[in-house]
């Protein structure tokens, strides 16, 4: 029961986020929007394997929190006019 509020929230917040990046008028906007739709998954892949008691899940999670760190650092970068 607990877990399918949680699950609730999380998907909505996922929502919102990808809402905000397709309408977002900037392109940093997206950015931050595509950035806190990642962050909020990676949080809903924590309590997956909180729930199911799976470490793998945990491991997938922080390898995707690290890429995506990477991923997002490249992406400011661009935007700010730098090259890659």
């Amino acid at each position: 029961m607990i877990g399918t509020i949680y699950l609730a929230i999380i998907g909505i917040g996922v929502l919102l986020c990808f809402l905000r990046m397709l309408k977002g008028p900037t392109a940093p906007d997206r950015a931050v929007a595509l950035d806190t739709a990642v962050t909020v998954t990676t949080a809903l892949l924590v309590l997956i394997g909180f729930t199911l008691h799976r470490q793998v899940y945990l491991d997938v999670s922080l390898v995707y929190a690290v890429l995506t760190f990477v991923g997002s650092v490249a992406i400011a970068r661009y935007l700010e006019g730098g090259t890659l």
